[in-house]
């Protein structure tokens, strides 16, 4: 029996994957989750096989959840959960040590085959995830991509800055000291060798992957 913890914060969410599961025989949904800190205390208990994790979690996002689950449990699948495009957060999550990405549109039978794939040791990826995936491992990317240039925490900043937001706006959204925000924003601008915010949007607009 494959046990699995959900981690999102809507319920609504959770009981839809956990009705999604429900058919299968070798599936059993043991544990649910609202945010990061009551996930990451209930897999201390042990005896979960597949963690399913949602990407916009309060507080503490799921990539930050993704990166201490992966240390404190290395060997433990967790299979991301996501409403974003794809090519935003997809490669990250993998880069980061997930078993696999997951729209939350997928289907059923979609869900029920990523939770076995994972818990069998292998990843679930899917094709245009893959494409993503490949382009962003490939020879001859002139620049160093932005996830290896700036740190996750610089990179969730670097978003919201080109997306227009005030430091005060980001700090709120990220539960962080607006000072905390300016020293990340001073960093941010030194590694991309850009002055200020326009110069910044400018960047981000040039760094921007093409749609799939």
């Amino acid at each position: 029996m494959i046990r699995v913890l959900i981690c999102d914060d809507h319920m609504i969410v959770r009981q839809g994957i956990r009705q999604s599961l429900a058919e299968a025989a070798d599936i059993e949904v043991v544990a649910e989750a609202a945010d990061g800190p009551s996930a990451l205390q209930r897999l201390r208990q042990g005896d979960i096989h597949v963690l399913l994790l949602d990407i916009a979690l309060p507080g503490r996002d799921g990539l930050d959840v993704l990166r201490q689950a992966r240390t404190e449990h290395p060997k433990l699948p967790v299979l991301m959960l996501s409403t974003y495009p794809d090519r935003q957060y997809a490669v990250r999550s993998l880069k980061l040590g997930a078993a696999g990405y997951l729209n939350k549109s997928a289907d059923s039978e979609q869900i029920t085959a990523a939770v076995r794939r994972v818990a069998s040791g292998q990843r679930f990826i899917t094709a245009p995830v893959a494409e993503l995936l490949a382009a962003a491992l490939g020879p001859g990317q002139g620049e160093m991509a932005l996830d290896e240039l700036l740190s996750h925490r610089e990179l969730q900043v670097f978003e919201r800055l080109a997306q227009g937001h005030s430091v005060g706006e980001i700090a709120r959204a990220l539960s962080l000291s607006s000072n905390t925000v300016s020293t990340y924003r001073a960093r941010i601008l030194d590694k991309t060798g850009t002055r200020n915010d326009v110069e910044l949007a400018l960047y981000a607009m040039r760094r921007q992957p093409p749609p799939v």
